[in-house]
């Protein structure tokens, strides 16, 4: 039975009982987090792209924060870690058919886009996005954004460094930015666990460490409806 130590054959096995009607629905979290499992070990992330340059998300990930941005209308997208620009470009397209003014403000320590690929090719990307360069924990750029964004709509996308210490700095620092009613993201709460199983030492224990300390935010799962998603348990809104 060596064949089952792959992830990825276990996960197949699993979603190939549950197509049969084997597994129980009480097994639905198993079954999810299969299928997230299967995906993620395709690689198929790495060769996701919007309008040509990589997103590194999956495509149910962006249709849910389409959704969202198009329900709140934010005025500013915050979004730390920019790689090669593709989700900031896709965040700004978005934003352009729904907010006049809405823009992206996108942090990285390194200017990624040229290698390769270059998002601001696109008039949308040169438009509505401002790119800073540094870390997202450094004071200066903490400051610059929170003086830029203060009195406006802010949803945030935390998507840098996946640690629990960096996020749950990351979340100490951006989600008073955010305002109430809408969201904190953090992404890449899946590494490491099966879809909110444990805590971990991922960017799902800082999600819980900071949920104890901060009742004006709370989880909505109900963003995961699209059951394939890189952010179990990582949708925080602001409620008060």
């Amino acid at each position: 039975m060596s064949w089952l130590k792959n992830p990825r054959t276990r996960a197949a096995l699993v979603l190939a009982l549950a197509g049969l009607g084997i597994v129980s629905v009480a097994f639905r979290p198993l079954l999810i987090y299969s299928f997230n499992q299967l995906y993620v070990s395709a690689g198929v992330v790495r060769h996701t792209y919007w309008l040509g340059i990589p997103t590194l998300q999956t495509p149910a990930e962006m249709w849910m924060l389409q959704e969202i941005i198009t329900e709140l209308k934010p005025d500013f997208l915050v979004e730390t870690g920019t790689y090669l620009g593709g989700s900031s470009l896709y965040f700004a397209t978005v934003l352009s058919q729904v907010t006049p003014q809405g823009r992206v403000i996108t942090v990285d320590v390194e200017d990624y886009r040229r290698k390769g690929h270059d998002a601001s090719q696109f008039a949308v990307f040169r438009e509505r996005v401002d790119f800073l360069q540094g870390s997202s924990l450094a004071p200066e750029v903490v400051q610059a954004i929170a003086l830029k964004v203060q009195g406006h709509r802010v949803l945030v996308m935390l998507d840098s460094r996946h640690s629990r210490a960096y996020v749950r700095q990351e979340l100490e620092q951006y989600a008073p930015l955010v305002s109430v009613g809408s969201y904190v993201v953090v992404h890449d709460t899946n590494r490491g666990v099966p879809a909110g199983w444990n805590f971990g030492h991922g960017p799902l224990g800082a999600i819980h460490e900071f949920l104890a300390h901060h009742l004006e935010f709370v989880l909505d799962r109900s963003r995961e409806k699209f059951l394939l998603s890189y952010c179990p348990s990582g949708y925080l809104q602001r409620i008060r």
